[in-house]
């Protein structure tokens, strides 16, 4: 990389579940998931500064660095049109969210609290369903589009969150590449600790790293309890020094499970965190450290509590 992220070298801590907070703790409507069009209304924009100002302050209280991820999981072409948005609304959308995360460190640099921000980017299909026929070449063409609205409001990386399948997490690293813009790979696996196409972790790695010439600044894993995580994981296997940061479901529940909740399964903070701590103590490499699905800002301070000392 060109500029060594200051994540690789000290602990970060970064949000929780902006979708499952935004829809079950504060009622917004989602349409198709999506945490963007709440950003498009006064309303949605306050609730989201202060979701952002809650999770700053937890870090601030830990002395951890943070992750500013703007809220644009599903902010690409074809869940826009879903959404009837043009092409250039979304551009604007996605360049405006990456200012507002300018605009939310420059308000927290008095607290001497080191922050990236970061260009949130999720899968173009479900984020827990495997793509079919996906190329990384057609990926490249897909994210790009994306990857280049934040890089003309000039964010220091760009985060790839949920992804399902090898062929495009090398898309969205060539894309990111190609812009100029460090980026993360964030993994999600099933109950059986493998991508929800079937490939094991390692493999899912060491494919992107292959095909990139490990470009990725870090791997992460999403959107998945620690419980599930077991299968994937040896701390001594050299491939996982490349595993960098956690975001994980407070739910114990499967993908399929939590696809037809009607109500929220925040599970146990406390237990969350200490299974953080757990999985940090074995690899401490682990800095990026956040929630998925069902995790709000208690989660991120029980996480602090366990691992920032």
């Amino acid at each position: 990389m060109a500029t060594r992220l200051p994540q690789l070298d000290r602990l970060f801590l970064t949000d929780s579940g902006i979708e499952t907070d935004l829809l079950f703790n504060h009622g917004f409507d989602l349409p198709h998931f999506a945490a963007f069009p709440p950003f498009q209304d006064g309303r949605g924009r306050q609730r989201l500064l202060v979701y952002y100002c809650e999770h700053l302050a937890i870090a601030a209280r830990a002395g951890t660095g943070f992750n500013l991820e703007s809220p644009t999981w599903r902010a690409s072409p074809d869940w826009a049109t879903a959404l009837g948005m043009s092409a250039d609304e979304l551009h604007a959308l996605n360049t405006d969210a990456i200012m507002m995360m300018h605009e939310l460190r420059d308000a927290h640099r008095s607290n001497g609290l080191p922050i990236i921000v970061s260009g949130c980017i999720g899968p173009r299909g479900d984020g827990y369903v495997a793509a079919i026929g996906t190329e990384s070449k057609a990926a490249t063409a897909y994210h790009s589009l994306q990857i280049a609205s934040f890089a003309a409001a000039g964010p220091d990386m760009v985060s790839a969150i949920t992804m399902t399948n090898i062929p495009e997490a090398i898309g969205i690293t060539q894309a990111a590449k190609t812009a100029g813009l460090p980026v993360s790979i964030g993994f999600t696996l099933e109950t059986d600790g493998r991508l929800p196409e079937g490939s094991a972790l390692q493999h899912a790695i060491e494919a992107v790293d292959t095909a990139t010439n490990s470009y990725p600044a870090y791997y992460m894993i999403n959107c998945v309890h620690p419980d599930h995580m077991a299968a994937a994981l040896d701390p001594v296997a050299a491939w996982q020094s490349r595993l960098g940061g956690l975001r994980a479901n407070a739910s114990r529940l499967s993908h399929a499970e939590l696809d037809v909740m009607t109500s929220l399964d925040a599970g146990d903070p406390a237990a969350l965190a200490a299974d953080y701590r757990r999985l940090r103590a074995a690899m401490p490499q682990l800095n990026v450290l956040g929630g998925g699905g069902g995790t709000d800002c208690r989660h991120i301070a029980a996480i602090a509590s366990a691992c920032a000392a």
